[in-house]
């Protein structure tokens, strides 16, 4: 199994102009570093929790159907499921039918009523699907917007002091346990 983002998300859950508010910045002289700052900080409490913050398409690969037929999905919350495709042995699509299989966003997970075997035997499945809080900022949980300030801050305060592995601030830690995913 692989997943690849297909998509990224078209905006930050935090604006610029609130990250400045929060270093207590003023001018513009710093924008490019505060936005690029954003962005990683964004990028590593998905990591961490498993969960996309901004709507951002994704694609599943698979080489064979799990055995069950519910298919967990590697990032949630789950939006919707767009697209499941097998490829025959020529490597030819084909799109399973949407009566075939129910989107689970609760679960974010894919329930199949039909499992068609792939011809190619390495990612002759693909799914296609959409994860996140949903597509603006104020949809992003606060205490996950609270962590990327936090971090935004850190990381402009210690630029380039910060250890490789270092661990991040112990409030960092205490927003995004609610979040992370938890597999049994």
């Amino acid at each position: 199994m692989t997943v690849a983002l297909i998509e990224a998300p078209a905006i930050e859950p935090v604006s610029v102009a609130e990250a400045k508010a929060h270093l207590r910045l003023d001018g513009s002289e710093e924008d490019g570093l505060v936005a690029a700052a954003i962005a990683a900080a964004r990028i590593h409490v998905e990591a961490v929790t498993g969960r996309a913050l901004i709507a951002q398409d994704w694609r599943l690969h698979l080489d064979r159907w799990p055995a069950g037929r519910r298919i967990g999905l590697p990032v949630a919350p789950l939006i919707a499921v767009a697209a499941i495709t097998t490829y025959d042995a020529a490597g030819m699509p084909h799109g399973l039918d949407a009566a075939l299989w129910r989107a689970e966003p609760a679960g974010a997970r894919v329930l199949l009523l039909e499992r068609p075997a792939p011809g190619l035997a390495w990612n002759g499945i693909e799914i296609d699907f959409t994860a996140g809080y949903g597509s603006t900022a104020d949809d992003v949980p606060a205490p996950l917007r609270q962590a990327i300030l936090i971090l935004v801050a850190q990381w402009h305060a210690h630029r380039g002091a910060i250890e490789p592995g270092a661990a991040p601030p112990a409030a960092v830690e205490a927003l995004l346990a609610p979040y992370r995913l938890r597999t049994l």
